[in-house]
């Protein structure tokens, strides 16, 4: 790997743990302001795609419904791989999930891709899933 792609995934890292350091803060601008207009999201939860900002705003009050408060939102184990202007990243994640009977542990997979637009990385997508389950 080269040292400029070092350097992007070294920047491409520090963005996502900033965003979920924004999500533990419940700070909506801080998880919304590194991402692109024409955002794409699949989810766990409903609706399973969302398209545009907006639409991915609308997305956090539900899960900040469903969390503890200060909300879990840990990156568990985090890859990198950065391009000249495109990157992506997978992690492992866990959050947490209260309900009427308690709480519990959600471990999930998470995919981001990012795209440098006019010198700045931006997300441009972001997939969550968890396993199957019997």
């Amino acid at each position: 790997m080269t040292t400029s792609q070092n350097e992007d995934a070294g920047q491409v890292r520090e963005l996502i743990e900033q965003w979920a350091e924004a999500v533990r803060r419940k700070d909506i601008d801080g998880i919304l302001r590194h991402h692109s207009p024409d955002f794409v999201m699949f989810d766990v939860p409903p609706p399973l795609q969302c398209r545009g900002i907006d639409a991915y705003r609308e997305t956090w009050p539900l899960f900040f419904g469903a969390s503890p408060q200060p909300p879990v939102f840990d990156i568990v184990d985090l890859t990198v791989t950065a391009g000249a202007d495109v990157a992506f990243a997978f992690a492992l994640m866990r959050c947490v999930l209260v309900t009427k009977s308690g709480s519990s542990d959600l471990d999930f997979r998470l995919t981001v891709c990012l795209k440098k637009i006019a010198g700045q990385w931006t997300f441009v997508h972001e997939h969550h899933s968890v396993p199957a389950v019997d």
